[in-house]
């Protein structure tokens, strides 16, 4: 028996990318500063340009990266208590669907924070392998640039 139904044929494997890094800094005072939906422009060093119409649930920022790459984007979730939003690509350059991804500010209790920058998706026939690359370098270019503008918290 080979374990593969024919309910399993053909599905899609949706593989997540999660990073993280520790910042010096409060996770209040860090989420005021990069947890407005368009604020990524302000500290992601691959944006030339964020534009955004809101920041509830449906609102869509459009991402313009050096380079002259464009995304879309689409608010899924904010929760300012919770230090998180979770937003999907909605049009990319890259080979991916049912993209959602979160971005959370987490306390680390001592007046240090951590962000965490996860995602899940499908890649649509290309190399998931380079797909995956892609996407952590976009990730970690974002994290690095918060811990040159925000300090980083050595363990």
């Amino acid at each position: 028996m080979s374990g593969l139904g024919p309910a399993d044929q053909g599905e899609q494997r949706m593989p997540k990318v999660t990073m993280s890094t520790p910042v010096a800094m409060n996770a209040d005072a860090l989420w005021q500063a990069i947890g407005s939906f368009a604020a990524i422009g302000q500290w992601h060093p691959m944006m030339e340009r964020v534009d955004s119409n809101g920041e509830t649930k449906g609102s869509l920022r459009t991402l313009r990266l050096i380079g002259g790459a464009k995304l879309v984007e689409r608010l899924e979730e904010v929760s300012p208590t919770e230090r998180l939003y979770r937003y999907s690509i909605t049009e990319s350059p890259l080979p991916i669907s049912n993209y959602f991804s979160e971005i959370r500010v987490k306390d680390n209790g001592d007046g240090s924070s951590t962000v965490e920058w996860s995602s899940d998706f499908a890649v649509k026939g290309s190399n998931e392998t380079d797909v995956v690359k892609t996407i952590q370098e976009v990730y970690q270019a974002g994290l690095d640039n918060l811990t040159k503008l925000y300090g980083f918290k050595r363990g």
